[in-house]
């Protein structure tokens, strides 16, 4: 058998293998029932290409294949659809998917580090820290709602005035609200202290790493947003120039051309959501101290304003800081502030 392409339907527990030889036929066909019999198949074979889709698991898989000298390559979902053949099962998906290897300009997903996905995993708990405690919050104020107590906006406020409320016997609490009370303030507290601890752990990493260190160095970009542009992109080879990177994350026009006449719509918002979220923030941040700035940036963002909606300008200032961002992880070099108006 010459196997030249292998096509990987990663599952939970089985994998489907369709392998192809280099006329593109289908030469075997073949189940494994864990990811160390998937190895252990991937050993006995010649180099060769190993497809699989971008999904749970396929990271771990690529750089197994990669460290036994096979071509380990990761293709988005959305572009091996087009090449399933009839009805859908996990050896038409493999078989669709070591096709679609062979084309020459598919796109293809970085396969990441352990590093990498240590450190997205970070920013995926921390996230999922700030809504939990986002909806802890929303549900005390519910609750003291329920029972005529009001308390202001904000979460810093509900922090200070809840323990008072707590402790005042004016307020005529029951044993059992004050119980459930109690109980939520220290859920509240938890997950704070979850969250610190997550902020004290990515600025760390910030500081450490070449990287997200470089990336401190333009105006709206923190450790947060270095921290998760550097788990989700690493050295940006993927992207051939800064505007790739902010199409990606669609924070460019979306495009509805035909018959030669171009036709240019709102943002995309393809992409990674979370990244576009910290860049629209960033932004946001850069826009109201803009005034103070009296560099080229601040003059380009001053002339855009004059003639464009706030909103508008915010997106525009978050698409250049993606440019920027793209152009220093892929060459490796230093922010200069003529980056923020080329």
């Amino acid at each position: 058998m010459t196997a030249k392409t292998i096509g990987i339907d990663l599952g939970k527990e089985t994998m489907h293998v369709v392998v192809l030889d280099d006329q593109g036929h289908v030469v075997e066909r073949r189940t494994c029932a864990s990811r160390s019999s998937l190895s252990r198949y991937l050993t006995k074979l010649p180099q060769c290409r190993v497809a699989m889709e971008a999904c749970a698991g396929a990271h771990f898989v690529g750089r197994k294949a990669n460290q036994i000298g096979h071509d380990a390559r990761l293709l988005p979902a959305q572009y091996v659809r087009a090449y399933m053949k009839s009805q859908k099962n996990d050896y038409a998906d493999a078989e669709a998917i070591a096709e679609a290897a062979t084309r020459p300009t598919m796109r293809e997903v970085p396969i990441k580090d352990v590093e990498q996905q240590e450190l997205q995993l970070m920013h995926r708990f921390r996230q999922g820290w700030v809504s939990q405690r986002t909806e802890t919050a929303n549900r005390i104020r519910a609750m003291l709602m329920e029972l005529g107590i009001t308390v202001p906006k904000g979460i810093e406020k509900l922090r200070k005035e809840l323990p008072f409320i707590l402790e005042d016997g004016e307020y005529d609490l029951s044993p059992m609200a004050r119980e459930l009370l109690y109980k939520l303030w220290e859920d509240l507290t938890d997950l704070d202290e979850r969250v610190c601890w997550a902020n004290e752990r990515l600025h760390k990493f910030a500081c450490e790493d070449a990287r997200a260190h470089a990336l401190l160095q333009i105006p709206g970009v923190g450790p947060i947003s270095a921290t998760a542009m550097v788990a989700a992109i690493g050295d940006a080879r993927a992207f051939r120039r800064g505007r790739d990177l902010s199409a990606w994350l669609g924070i460019v026009p979306k495009q509805y051309s035909t018959g030669g006449r171009t036709k240019l719509l709102g943002i995309s918002k393809r992409g990674n959501s979370y990244l576009r979220m910290l860049l629209i923030h960033g932004a946001r941040s850069v826009l109201t101290k803009a005034h103070r700035r009296d560099d080229a940036l601040g003059e380009w963002v001053r002339r855009l304003q004059a003639r464009k909606p706030k909103n508008v300008v915010v997106v525009a200032l978050a698409n250049k800081l993606a440019r920027v961002i793209g152009v220093i992880l892929r060459q490796r070099s230093e922010f200069r502030a003529e980056m923020m108006v080329g």
